[in-house]
């Protein structure tokens, strides 16, 4: 009994520093190697720590629609993968909606490709 305050001392910090927390993107950290970054993380299925690039993506570069477009794509393409269809669906229609306003012929065409292909497949599962 005596020893269980120990272990539990010992093992406790290993799980915490399993948990992420936030990432920390130097300053002068480019587009391409922030979005390199997050599609490692999500690689690995993490997809907190992915969102959390793409969120710096869209701080840093979302004035620039390629790098916005990214960003945006891929958040609402991580909450599909986790089956969350209805924050999913709605950026994806967000995202849509700006392919459809003045100007929207000046986005990278793929991601409303992509966006259209996903949405149909939420739809199909009902959500």
């Amino acid at each position: 009994m005596k020893r269980c305050p120990l272990l539990i001392a010992v093992i406790f910090p290993v799980f915490l520093s399993c948990a992420s927390g936030p990432v920390v993107v130097p300053e002068d950290m480019s587009p391409s190697k922030i979005i390199q970054k997050a599609q490692e993380a999500m690689d690995n299925n993490k997809y907190k720590v992915a969102i959390q690039y793409y969120q710096v993506l869209l701080e840093r570069y979302g004035d620039i629609s390629e790098y916005y477009c990214t960003a945006e794509y891929e958040i609402a393409f991580i909450r599909y993968k986790q089956k969350w269809y209805t924050d999913a669906r709605r950026g994806f229609e967000n995202l849509l909606v700006l392919y459809s306003a003045e100007g929207g012929e000046t986005l990278p065409p793929q991601f409303r490709v992509l966006s259209e292909k996903v949405l149909a497949h939420i739809e199909e599962k009902g959500y």
